[in-house]
C-alpha cells in the first residue's frame, strides 16, 4: 500500500467514487460520513493523511481539523480540504484552522492524486532529512520501559524513522507490505503511539542519546 488515507464527505456517491480511486491507486482507505464519525475512526487507527469536506452536519472540517491540532500525536496528521465554494475567506479559515491543501469541488481526481501524493512524499522526505542529520538510523535499537521490541520491529521502526514507505521497508527487508504493517500496528500498540511520526520521533530521541 501506498499510504493510510481517511475520506471525510457526507456526499455517499462522491465518497463511494473518491475511495475506489484512491484504492486503485494503492491506497488503504477508510471512510466517515462526519467529523463525528471521523474521530471514532481515528481512534481505531491512524491514517498518514486525511481528506475531508468541510461542510457536514454536526461536526464540520474546521471543527474536525482543530480537534486533531489539539490531540497530542495528530498534530502534524496533514489534512487536505474539499469545499463545494471557492471563496478567499474559506480557503483562509481553513488555513488557519491547520489544513495543508485546499481543493474546490468539483476537481480532477488526477489533481487530488497528485496533491496527495506530493505531501506523503514531502513528509518522507522530511523524515529522511532528519534521519540524516543524526548520521543515519539510530547506532542504538530503540527498547521501551515494560516491553521491548523484537528484532524484527527494531529494525522497522529504524526504517520508519529514516522516512521509508512500507513498500520500501518491505522491498529492504524481503518481506510482503502486509507483514510490515502487521509489524508496524503491533510496534504502535507495544508504544502506545498513534502514528509512524511518533515512532520515527521515539527512534532519533534514543538515537541521539
Amino acid at each position: 500500500m501506498n499510504g493510510r488515507l481517511l475520506v471525510v464527505d457526507d456526499e455517499p456517491n462522491l465518497l463511494k467514487a473518491l475511495s475506489a480511486r484512491l484504492r486503485a491507486e494503492g491506497y488503504d482507505v477508510s471512510t466517515a460520513r462526519s467529523g463525528h464519525d471521523a474521530i471514532l475512526e481515528l481512534a481505531s487507527r491512524t491514517p498518514d493523511l486525511i481528506i475531508s469536506d468541510i461542510r457536514m452536519p454536526g461536526m464540520d472540517g474546521y471543527a474536525l481539523v482543530r480537534h486533531l491540532r489539539s490531540v497530542q500525536g495528530m498534530e502534524l496528521l496533514p489534512v487536505i480540504f474539499l469545499s463545494a465554494k471557492d471563496q478567499a475567506s474559506d480557503r483562509i479559515a481553513g488555513f488557519r484552522a491547520g489544513v495543508d491543501a485546499y481543493l474546490t469541488k468539483p476537481f480532477e481526481p488526477d489533481e487530488l492524486l497528485a496533491m496527495v501524493a506530493s505531501i506523503l512524499e514531502r513528509i518522507r522526505r522530511t523524515h529522511a532529512g532528519i534521519a540524516r542529520m543524526v548520521h543515519g538510523a539510530p547506532a542504538h535499537p530503540i527498547t521501551l520501559d515494560q516491553e521491548s521490541l523484537t528484532v524484527a520491529e527494531e529494525r522497522i521502526a529504524n526504517l520508519v524513522a529514516c522516512g521509508k514507505s512500507n513498500k520500501e521497508i518491505a522491498s529492504d527487508l524481503g518481506l510482503s507490505i502486509r507483514t510490515i504493517e502487521k509489524h508496524i500496528s503491533h510496534i504502535l500498540e507495544k508504544t502506545g503511539f498513534s502514528n509512524r511520526v511518533e515512532i520515527a520521533r521515539l527512534v532519533l530521541t534514543r538515537g541521539t542519546a
